[in-house]
């Protein structure tokens, strides 16, 4: 699955981000806790550069516990200031806050010395589409709180809103990056909604989505719609080829959803959006797509 997708406004915005950076003191990268890395822009580790960073593993509600332990961990070990957040609830956002200012400590105190106080930290939001921007922007700006204005020598359409009394936000456009190599990574995009179902066919990602749940997380799968695990076990045992053996647990989940048609035929399209639904939305339960190699 060589997708190459790329529409024009997201050039637009990887320029705009490289110009922003200039006005900034901190990056918050806004990452899909159930895809760590797929959900990484390695453009934007390239523009970013030396850039002070603080990362966010959004949405950890409907990732894996356990995983989203070892990926904080993981981005530590790797230097990284690695925090868990749920936009929804408010879990880990005044850690973000906390982290931003302790982030920029050094850094304030050395202009005090010299004279310069009350200089506001500027942060930075970016982070791929779908990755839970507005929730989080809405949930650490408390909502309520204006826009600063425009800057000096910042084009109007650059609005600045405060945090609190020491920081200001700048928010990006999600951005993707030209070409995906691996197929993977393109997978876990598509079934997390970042790569639009429009894009891809919708029944071969839902597919994909059921053989890898089947493979880590059967028992989520099965006890979402009520499947006994001896009808599952049969139909994987069976003497086809393996695509054959999923699709006929597809059809099974879409014969108890109903997802039917004119003459008792399963709906595979319906199908697809109910299982990408239920996974994404977390009915399935707390699920992880990447874990540490």
């Amino acid at each position: 699955m060589n997708i190459n997708w790329f529409p024009g406004h997201m050039a637009k915005t990887r320029k705009q981000i490289t110009e922003d950076l200039k006005l900034v003191d901190v990056v918050v990268e806004l990452l899909d806790a159930r895809i760590p890395i797929s959900s990484q822009n390695p453009e934007i580790k390239q523009i970013l550069q030396n850039k002070k960073k603080i990362i966010v593993l959004n949405k950890c509600d409907l990732a894996d516990d356990i995983c989203n332990r070892e990926w904080v961990e993981y981005f530590i070990k790797n230097n990284n200031i690695a925090i868990l957040v749920d936009s929804n609830t408010g879990k880990g956002i005044e850690e973000v806050t906390r982290q931003i200012q302790k982030i920029m400590e050094e850094d304030l105190k050395r202009l005090s010395e010299k004279g310069r106080t009350g200089r506001k930290i500027r942060v930075m939001i970016v982070g791929i589409p779908n990755v839970g921007k507005s929730s989080f922007i809405n949930r650490i700006a408390k909502k309520s709180n204006a826009e600063v204005g425009n800057k000096p020598g910042v084009t109007k359409t650059k609005q600045w809103i405060r945090l609190n009394e020491n920081i200001e936000l700048l928010d990006t456009p999600g951005v993707l990056w030209p070409k995906f190599e691996s197929e993977e990574v393109a997978l876990n995009l598509a079934f997390t909604g970042t790569i639009k179902d429009d894009i891809l066919e919708i029944t071969e990602i839902a597919y994909n989505l059921v053989k890898f749940l089947l493979e880590n997380y059967q028992d989520k799968l099965l006890n979402r719609y009520s499947i006994d695990k001896v009808t599952v076990y049969k139909i994987l045992e069976q003497n086809q080829p393996e695509n054959e053996n999923i699709y006929e647990i597809m059809q099974l989940i879409g014969r108890k959803r109903g997802a039917l048609m004119s003459g008792g035929m399963i709906d595979d399209e319906k199908t697809a959006k109910i299982i990408l639904e239920d996974f994404r939305s977390g009915k399935i339960g707390k699920i992880s797509l990447e874990k540490i190699k």
